[in-house]
């Protein structure tokens, strides 16, 4: 038995003072008063919250090709990837692995089954400290994505699959200027390179993108997959995630398809970094708007793992959103909608999945992590 006490407890329905006892990697109770012990965990005073849920973090490619053309080795890469995951607070990932490509530089593997193979080794090896599933996203827009993606319709570790046009003129780049600033910045291309690229994937976008996303929505109605849509930018857009049997809405762009996604019920994601900046990198809507008018509910970290807990705790601190319901962001609302239900919440029974929060003004400390009751940061 492991008990931790003078700790702030956040649980699905209130934040108090008390202590949490841990036996055999599950919670075996939660108690509203200190429970003194010599042998007990002394949090003097700190957050102690479930496990982050984290659905969608695109890190791993950037450990895996840290530079242009730098291939590194991807056990290495997949536990530097997996300790930034944990220091972060994150005990459960969907690795969000890229099917399709958008631009052939090498910055991003086109065939993701080297990185796959790699978090099934590490595992194997016990090497891991969070737990890890697959999300796969998928470019309907590219060649080969539909070959890309078949292997992986019936792998178990898939918990996600997201339908994604990235395609100039589309949804997260509506406004055609921001994709040649995004790409121009990122990959370094002429205008010459932009211009032919633009024109490339408008017409590749026309060839594949509708069928592709229809055999894409099919193999995951077979296989019974949880389906995101993404960069939704119009009502349109969310209807046509709704008939596809939507559970998520990735990064909606515009109030108007945030808002129709959540009537319809799709658990609406934002992204933490546009939180903790205040703005989104593409100029499209803010999460604060998002969690003002009651239409966000979870949180990525997207490409800042630590952004997550922060944003979190600013939902509560900036935001107005009470403790308890802006901490299941990141933890009970995403584990609930991809079927990990037992996990992400502070209550007998559940995953003994935690972590030692310290807050100091705008800043968020992450001073201990638990993953079934064993410290692994």
């Amino acid at each position: 038995m492991r008990l931790f006490v003078n700790a702030r407890v956040v649980t699905p329905e209130d934040a108090f003072t008390g202590s949490v006892a841990v036996e055999d990697g599950l919670i075996a109770a939660v108690e509203p008063r200190p429970q003194p012990s010599r042998s007990a965990i002394d949090l003097d005073g700190d957050y102690l919250v479930p496990g982050v849920v984290e659905l969608h973090t695109d890190v791993l490619e950037r450990h895996a090709i840290p530079r242009p053309g730098v291939h590194w080795p991807e056990v290495p890469a997949v536990l530097a990837y997996d300790s930034q995951l944990v220091g972060a607070g994150i005990t459960t990932v969907l690795d969000s692995l890229a099917i399709g490509y958008l631009v052939d530089t090498g910055q991003r593997p086109r065939d993701p089954r080297p990185l796959v193979e790699a978090i099934q080794a590490a595992r194997r090896a016990g090497l891991l400290r969070a737990d890890h599933y697959l999300h796969m996203r998928c470019e309907v827009s590219t060649e080969l994505v539909v070959q890309d993606f078949a292997p992986f319709a019936g792998d178990p570790m898939v918990r996600l699959v997201s339908l994604m046009d990235h395609a100039p003129g589309q949804r997260q780049f509506v406004d055609v200027s921001k994709y040649r600033e995004y790409n121009q910045g990122r990959y370094g291309l002429t205008d010459a390179q932009l211009d032919a690229l633009v024109q490339r994937r408008l017409e590749e976008q026309a060839r594949y993108a509708e069928d592709h996303r229809a055999a894409i929505t099919a193999l995951c109605r077979k296989h019974g997959l949880p389906v995101a849509s993404h960069d939704d930018a119009t009502v349109a857009h969310v209807d046509e995630a709704v008939q596809a049997g939507a559970a998520i809405a990735e990064f909606p762009t515009t109030l108007a398809a945030a808002c129709a996604a959540h009537e319809y019920g799709l658990a609406v994601l934002a992204g933490a970094p546009n939180l903790v900046r205040g703005r989104s990198h593409s100029g499209n809507v803010t999460a604060a708007e998002l969690a003002e008018r009651g239409w966000l509910d979870v949180l990525s970290s997207d490409y800042v793992p630590a952004s997550v807990l922060h944003g979190a705790f600013l939902l509560h601190l900036r935001h107005g959103m009470s403790l308890p319901r802006a901490i299941a962001t990141v933890s009970a609302t995403p584990a609930r909608r991809v079927g990990l239900d037992d996990r992400g919440a502070i209550a007998p029974g559940k995953r003994a999945d935690l972590v030692r929060v310290r807050v100091a003004g705008d800043v968020v400390a992450v001073r201990g992590v638990w993953c079934q009751g064993e410290r692994v940061a």
